[in-house]
């Protein structure tokens, strides 16, 4: 039997409408970098990005701004400022529920001294409104979040202020009860700056930084480590942790990584070998340049898999990936040279979420 003409024009075209139907994502309305980003998908497609750095890379070009992007229109719409006397870096967010929950982060005063904060500012984004959850019980900062059951959110390892370097702690956040518990800690190297995600019941994360054990010089080093943790369905805050072999590419700092439930990957695009403090210069007192490569874990296989080896225009100094329908979107960061860009870029192609 024949296939009617206007059938096979129909089929034919049918991607190319698709493709026609998705808007452009508009660049942010400034450039950020450091910014805690989140996806919402509860009614509309939605991004959200809050804090950050400016263009300067001052303590005064830290933001306490932030924005949502319809991904049905690609526009961004400036929201209420998170709550608090100054902006913050290295904070981290998740969207679930009709809310934004974000967490901690530090500040940055004129003299350059930084002050990780426990604040925990809940956004509803119906009312445009925050209120304020139960303070993180170890402040941290540059600490890889992760959402188990639509209801915990872990804060794995960190910067933690008030002990002056990194904690091997893994904070539960019971979004119900408003309430914390402490899970088994991380048996690996206290990190900051590391970069993971939740996947079902499966944590992973990699790389980050710590204290350099040979000496001040240059004062913190990446880790090359890799962990994956199992969390207990009967109790959340019990996790079997074992060790991964390393990943694609130089150990890390600042990688932007998310999870894609479809695909059953966790994603990791950038980030830079050379670890740096908020203004781009490494700490070895070189300029830090971001990695092209993106790659993966396979849940299924329990491999790591290379997605590319030249991603364009890479970019650093992230919080968090964003996976959608039209691929892995990167909101901000910093691209060659340390500049700070409102590009929203996509990574790659993906078959979404």
């Amino acid at each position: 039997m024949k296939t009617p003409l206007r059938i096979l024009l129909c089929l034919s075209l049918a991607p190319l409408i698709h493709a026609a139907e998705e808007p452009k994502l508009s660049p942010l309305p400034s450039p950020v970098s450091n910014n805690a980003v989140a996806i919402s998908r509860d009614k509309n497609l939605q991004i959200f990005s809050f804090m950050g750095i400016g263009p300067k890379k001052t303590w005064d070009a830290i933001s306490h701004g932030a924005y949502r992007l319809d991904l049905n229109t690609g526009k961004w719409t400036e929201l209420r400022p998170v709550p608090g006397v100054a902006g913050r870096l290295a904070a981290s967010a998740a969207a679930f529920h009709e809310q934004v929950f974000i967490f901690g982060g530090y500040v940055v005063d004129g003299q350059g001294g930084e002050t990780t904060v426990s604040d925990v500012n809940v956004y509803v984004p119906a009312e445009n409104r925050y209120y304020r959850g139960a303070d993180i019980p170890a402040p941290v900062d540059d600490s890889v979040l992760g959402v188990y059951r639509d209801r915990y959110i872990y804060l794995i390892s960190g910067w933690s202020g008030p002990k002056g370097d990194a904690v091997g702690n893994v904070q539960v956040y019971d979004t119900d009860k408003d309430k914390w518990m402490q899970a088994t800690p991380i048996p690996g190297t206290p990190v900051f700056g590391h970069a993971g995600a939740i996947f079902g019941d499966t944590i992973v994360y990699v790389d980050g930084a710590y204290k350099n054990p040979s000496g001040a010089n240059p004062k913190y080093v990446a880790s090359d480590e890799c962990w994956m943790g199992k969390i207990s369905k009967k109790d959340p805050t019990k996790i079997e942790w074992s060790k991964l072999p390393a990943h694609p590419g130089n150990a890390r700092y600042r990688i932007a990584a998310g999870a894609s439930e479809k695909e059953s990957r966790i994603y990791f695009s950038g980030g830079t070998d050379n670890p740096y403090n908020y203004n781009g210069i490494g700490y070895n007192g070189q300029p830090a340049e971001p990695s092209p490569v993106t790659f993966a874990f396979n849940l299924r296989t329990s491999k790591w898999e290379t997605i590319s080896e030249s991603t364009p225009d890479p970019t650093m100094d992230h919080r968090g990936l964003l996976v959608t329908r039209r691929g892995l979107i990167l909101v901000g960061g910093m691209e060659k040279g340390q500049q700070v860009t409102p590009r929203v870029a996509i990574a790659k192609g993906t078959s979404g979420k």
